[in-house]
């Protein structure tokens, strides 16, 4: 039996050729476009590398990162997305440690990820310039992996469904970033079951804003996309007034994105002149969404917004809510098809349902990576007793659905009581100064940790120090609230659009 990912492609470009895969700036790419300009770098991967062999790929969300993604695949290669946000340092790291026999680049990056390929000892570079803009001069273009003719029948290596079709590297908060092996099956896996739980259409256009380097961009649109011959509406990095443009612009459809683009969407001062009629259904993940951000965008937008959960090592999807009419509000849902989901005590103890029974979240199934590249070590421990460990912190209610209180590593201990910054954070979120608000743990002499919180306001909202603490107060256990407040102007994100906590406390 073999089973390639590009098959979704190839399948999707037979049954609706003329169909835009891709928008880009409203320019539309063909599925067949797409299929043939993939089959063409698949054939010149093919004449330079081996069936296994690593390209790393490092571009924004223009149509060039799908026809090079489905090219390695085609080839019977392994696709290592990386972050365009990475410099020389960590670039190489990426390379060295899959072992990356190719790095393909932007030109605006080119100089960095040249200084990162050296180091690493990978010689052969290939950037994509941007148009009207200066060649970066290095490597070789982009145009070359387009050159090589298709000679007899479209290239499609006759790929096993456990290998590896993709290296995810995590974010690497505590120590050097792993790469989580995802194989061609799991990754299938992961388009067809979350597009039929959200009820994804041929004639759905999604807005595709989230980075397609990252696990959700990549697995939860551009694989779910192609899978069912929905249409992408491209932007090369987010930007709220662009996105409600290309809403109305595209005609989109489904919405996908984490927390704060989300926020961003509502804040912006020109959101009312754009017509957003045609969404019709939103997809949350990456962080859980505060509850009050959640009821601001279905009632601003008149659209359900399902909250979804996973993880670079579980291929995106763990459990997402099952549909519109069967959601469980404020839940990530229930574990997809494959998957199961359970809830831990310290001991290694499964956890009986209910909000008072929080624990880590462990999981296991067909979603769960092969482990992480050329580290047995960590992937035992990240396996320990056959579940894999998330290190995130949530509850099961008595009919299944997943709640998802806090990271484990962001856990406030405050003088022996337990705080999730996240329940605090839900809280700030219902003043209505607050746009951001990020809790974090801090050193306390007596306590051990005392709650701090960072708070980003709304354009010309205004509220003191003491005011949003009082707020608080009033609203949480005498244990809970923060002590002090820091406004920031906007608080640090990842390029994902996480809040990169580590980064407001030193």
């Amino acid at each position: 039996m073999s089973l390639n990912l590009a098959v979704i492609l190839r399948e999707t470009a037979n049954a609706h050729p003329e169909k835009p895969a891709l928008l880009a700036g409203g320019t539309p790419v063909s599925y067949v476009e797409l299929d043939a300009a993939s089959d063409r770098v698949a054939a010149s991967l093919q004449r330079a590398l081996r069936p296994g062999d690593a390209v790393a790929l490092q571009l924004p969300n223009v149509p060039e990162f799908a026809v090079a993604y489905f090219g390695i695949l085609k080839a019977g290669c392994v696709v290592v997305p990386v972050n365009p946000l990475l410099k020389a340092r960590e670039i190489a790291h990426v390379l060295r440690d899959s072992g990356a026999q190719l790095l393909v680049t932007w030109g605006p990056l080119a100089e960095e990820a040249a200084k990162g390929a050296a180091e690493a000892g990978v010689v052969d570079l290939v950037v994509l310039d941007v148009p009207g803009a200066p060649a970066a001069g290095v490597g070789r273009p982009f145009a070359q992996l387009m050159a090589t003719a298709v000679l007899g029948p479209p290239p499609m290596h006759q790929t096993d469904p456990g290998d590896v079709a993709v290296i995810i590297y995590t974010a690497g908060t505590t120590g050097e970033p792993k790469g989580a092996e995802l194989t061609h099956f799991q990754l299938f896996m992961n388009a067809d079951t979350p597009g039929r739980l959200f009820g994804i259409r041929d004639d759905d256009v999604v807005l595709t804003a989230l980075p397609l380097f990252h696990v959700f961009g990549l697995s939860s649109i551009l694989d779910v996309c192609v899978r069912f011959g929905a249409t992408m509406s491209l932007l090369p990095r987010f930007d709220a007034e662009a996105a409600l443009a290309a809403v109305e612009r595209d005609r989109i459809t489904v919405l996908e994105g984490v927390p704060t683009m989300f926020i961003a969407l509502l804040d912006h001062p020109a959101r009312d002149r754009y017509d957003t009629s045609s969404l019709r259904i939103g997809v949350s993940g990456g962080a859980p969404i505060p509850a009050e951000v959640l009821d601001r965008v279905e009632q601003t937008f008149g659209l359900v917004v399902l909250e979804g959960y996973g993880l670079s090592e579980t291929a995106s999807t763990t459990t997402f809510n099952p549909s519109p009419e069967d959601r469980r509000v404020y839940s990530v849902g229930k574990p997809v098809y494959g998957v199961e989901v359970q809830v831990w005590d310290r001991e290694g103890r499964v956890l009986p349902p209910g909000r008072d029974h929080v624990g880590e979240i462990v999981v296991r199934g067909v979603n769960v990576m092969r482990g992480y590249h050329g580290r047995p070590e960590a992937t035992a421990a990240a396996m320990s007793g056959g579940w894999f460990h998330t290190g995130d912190l949530g509850y099961l209610d008595t009919d299944g659905f997943l709640f998802v209180v806090d990271r484990l590593k962001d856990l406030i201990i405050r003088g022996g009581y337990n705080v999730y910054p996240r329940e605090v954070e839900d809280v700030l979120f219902t003043h209505p100064a607050v746009a951001e608000a990020a809790v974090v743990g801090v050193p306390d002499p007596r306590l051990g940790q005392e709650v701090k919180a960072f708070v980003a306001l709304h354009p010309a909202a205004r509220v003191s120090e003491a005011e949003l603490v009082e707020f608080a107060r009033e609203r949480l256990a005498s244990y809970k609230y923060p002590r002090s407040v820091e406004f920031r102007e906007h608080l640090p994100l990842n390029a994902t659009g996480k809040v990169l906590k580590r980064a407001l406390v030193p």
